[in-house]
């Protein structure tokens, strides 16, 4: 896979104090990266040395083959942002924003313009002033603004901060989409977890500075050993008497850790012992559940 963004041994010290500890991991073009950590991890930290906000102590920051360090201009000249809430003139129209920011980057044509308005779906609303879009429009007016021109990479903190469920979900849509459609790379910090684990390909956690895991989501949430089973049976305590194992969930339901490679042995003993199974399920972890056990339990922000 194409390679756009790499961070190779990153290390950030504030005094004597270290921030962020030999950070290194890629992002690839198509995909949707979750960058998550509980609060003072050094997220904002990291996404603030990728995007030339903060100097770099040790390290490097290479997008698209550009150097943050050394080469800066032609390193984020592919970056397209936004932390949290974008900024935007509530004054002027939607179209009237794009064609301001427009003015400040070379090569941007009116076509394009048009192009990024459909991307994000607000051709109905582009013309109307930007006071009176909801905090969902604004975002999506941001990302066409961070979109004009063509990154190979979007960086976004928190983007879905503030939003109901419905902008929430809307904003996923698109960043999907736009990974897709455009081939983008995007970088993402929440701490929605359910979000992340709906909208992201993989997921790196970082925790005191350091990166301690990254991951295709599924393989955060699928335990390849273990899992739980939960059978629904016409009598729960008989299934936990003759397996000496489960808990107890209600009179027709009991909950088994197993194997992957045992179940069909559990639920032959069970037909033999002429015990009727009504239901098998197996859960899987979610993202949150893997997060806390990674963590230890700390709290995500």
């Amino acid at each position: 896979m194409e390679t756009v963004l790499q961070i190779s041994n990153l290390k950030k010290r504030i005094g004597k104090k270290t921030i962020i500890h030999d950070l290194t991991l890629d992002v690839y073009k198509g995909e949707v990266f979750g960058f998550l950590g509980p609060n003072g991890a050094g997220k904002t930290t990291t996404i603030r040395m990728i995007v030339g906000l903060m100097s770099i102590t040790e390290g490097q920051v290479l997008i698209n083959g550009k150097s943050v360090s050394k080469d800066f201009e032609s390193a984020v000249r592919h970056v397209g942002a936004i932390v949290e809430n974008p900024e935007l003139y509530k004054f002027l129209t939607g179209y009237q924003n794009l064609v301001h920011y427009s003015r400040m980057m070379k090569g941007i044509s009116q076509e394009r313009i048009q192009e990024v308005v459909k991307l994000v779906g607000l051709e109905n609303r582009i013309h109307d002033k930007v006071k009176t879009y909801s905090l969902g429009m604004r975002q999506r007016l941001g990302l066409a603004q961070a979109l004009l021109h063509r990154p190979s990479l979007l960086i976004l903190d928190e983007p879905t901060n503030g939003l109901d469920p419905a902008g929430i979900r809307e904003i996923r849509d698109y960043l999907r989409k736009l990974a897709k459609e455009e081939g983008l790379a995007v970088f993402v910090s929440s701490h929605l977890l359910s979000e992340m684990e709906l909208m992201c390909d993989r997921i790196g956690i970082l925790q005191n500075g350091k990166l301690i895991d990254v991951q295709s989501v599924k393989g955060f949430t699928h335990d390849k050993e273990m899992r739980k089973v939960v059978f629904t049976v016409d009598s729960a305590s008989m299934v936990q008497d003759l397996l000496s194992a489960g808990e107890v969930l209600s009179g027709v339901q009991i909950e088994l850790t197993l194997e992957k490679e045992d179940i069909p042995a559990v639920v032959a003993k069970l037909v033999e012992k002429d015990i009727k199974i009504f239901g098998i399920e197996t859960k899987e972890k979610s993202l949150e559940d893997k997060f806390l056990e990674i963590t230890g339990g700390e709290q995500i922000v």
